[in-house]
């Protein structure tokens, strides 16, 4: 074998396993300065100068049009408060009470940024949507099945997962995001 054939082999394998692996690094999740509150996860380094060329490329990917922490924090559950994976067969009992932003809505997705098709055309809660008790504790279901109050239907797909979003949440919030009182997310029930 003559040494150019070599030198091309060795540059083809190299291009294929370098584009494969950060393939695999971008498509692994935005774990990437990652902190944990409960179900949520969030990052601290969204939508800042600070962001490492990997956290951009996966937030680009996922579609989240990050905003600057002082404008918008994102929180995302994959699992309920018991640690099980979200499951669109199933139906949850999504409770809080007065969150520390401005506003706040909670979407559902299912995987990589794609929102559930569903004959409700519902894909999000607002704040403006849930009612709170004298105490300032609201509720919503997510629900294969159409529910009369607040509901996100999940059109009964495998997995899913829930984007909590803050507008203009607290310094206390953008400082320690794992102290800030988010949502409860409980099991009810499986198809």
């Amino acid at each position: 074998m003559k040494a150019w054939h070599r030198y091309a082999i060795t540059i083809a394998l190299a291009l294929v396993g370098g584009t494969a692996f950060a393939v695999n690094q971008v498509r692994g999740g935005l774990n990437d300065g990652r902190v944990s509150n409960g179900p949520w996860e969030t990052g601290k380094s969204f939508g800042t100068v600070d962001a490492s060329a990997l956290t951009r490329a996966k937030v680009a990917l996922s579609g989240l049009m990050a905003l600057p922490a002082k404008e918008a924090m994102y929180f995302t559950a994959t699992g309920d408060s018991d640690g099980r994976a979200l499951d669109g067969r199933c139906t949850y009992d999504v409770r809080g009470g007065k969150l520390d932003g401005r506003w706040w809505s909670v979407t559902l997705y299912e995987g990589e940024g794609w929102l559930v098709k569903n004959a409700a055309n519902r894909w999000s809660v607002p704040a403006s949507a849930v009612t709170a008790d004298a105490q300032g504790k609201w509720a919503f279901t997510v629900s294969p099945d159409a529910q009369a109050s607040n509901w996100l239907p999940t059109g009964s797909v495998k997995a899913f997962d829930l984007t909590l979003r803050l507008y203009h949440p607290s310094a206390d919030v953008i400082k320690k995001p794992e102290k800030a009182l988010l949502p409860v997310i409980e099991r009810k029930g499986c198809a």
